[in-house]
């Protein structure tokens, strides 16, 4: 994947080096937190709420991190895939009367930090919080990505950032109400569609990232493969496999290995967000 010449909006909030600090209240939002640990990475929530009430031991609230481009490649590359998603999307929400608005900000930050949903910690892998519209990483989560779930190359990790954007569009189009609304019947009907159109969505991106880039960034079947391979590598049936032994279909919230890369492909193959309709397909 070509991206160093990409263009960058600085729309970075860089929390690095600040350190894990105390957060006002947990309640709800650390338990949100806990379970988006344990259905998207295997983590036990139970330990994601024990490092989350130590977290909130009296401490300082964290001061908001510096915004703007940052120089360091890992943090260039983020910052030119959010940069590109702009670009991609813009055009694309504006033939429906939508409005682009990007995230208020890509949140990078090391092991914990406070977000509008609860305390973020890395452990919980990448996440998009509805409530402050900001996505937050820790930038350690790239090692997991390969080491543990043997997703390599730089798209894997495209895929990520543009699959956490792909919530954002949701939340600009209202999606993710019509999900919570759809939730009462069965996870299938709302969390899980809703992560398969996220998933979706990051291949429309990808399916126009280098024309609107104007060539700056290319994308090759070799990134296409890598893409694959990490929303394959993230499905449930694969997660509970490894973490539990056991596959249970009734507690998925973010789809199989192969529903995941099916929508991938689909967003990737037609470019259209219409194509991403998850809520009215029957076959997942």
């Amino acid at each position: 994947m070509e991206w160093e010449d990409g263009r960058q909006e600085g729309n970075i909030e860089d929390r690095r080096g600040m350190g894990p600090v105390g957060v006002v209240g947990g309640g709800v939002g650390a338990v949100v937190l806990a379970a988006i640990g344990y259905f998207v990475f295997g983590i036990d929530p139970r330990a994601t709420l024990q490092a989350t009430q130590q977290l909130q031991e009296p401490a300082a609230v964290q001061q908001e991190g510096a915004r703007g481009r940052v120089t360091d490649q890992e943090g260039r590359f983020v910052d030119v895939i959010e940069t590109s998603n702009r670009d991609v999307w813009t055009p694309i929400l504006a033939q429906e009367g939508v409005r682009y608005r990007p995230p208020r900000a890509v949140v990078l930050y090391d092991r914990a930090t406070p977000t509008g949903c609860g305390t973020g910690q890395s452990a919980m892998g990448p996440f998009y919080c509805p409530a402050d519209q900001k996505v937050y990483l820790d930038l350690s989560f790239w090692n997991e990505l390969e080491s543990r779930f043997g997703a390599k190359g730089r798209f894997a990790r495209a895929y990520v950032i543009s699959h956490e954007i792909g919530h954002h569009v949701q939340t600009l189009l209202g999606t993710s109400d019509q999900a919570r609304r759809l939730g009462a019947r069965g996870a299938e009907s709302g969390s899980v569609r809703l992560e398969l159109q996220a998933d979706c969505y990051a291949g429309v991106w990808a399916a126009h990232a280098g024309e609107a880039s104007g060539g700056k960034i290319v994308i090759d079947r070799d990134d296409i493969r890598d893409g694959l391979g990490a929303a394959a590598a993230v499905g449930d049936d694969t997660l509970q496999k490894e973490t539990q032994g056991q596959v249970v279909p009734d507690s998925f919230t973010h789809g199989t290995s192969a529903q995941r890369m099916r929508w991938f492909t689909r967003g990737y193959d037609q470019g259209d967000p219409a194509a991403c309709d998850t809520f009215s397909a029957e076959r997942l």
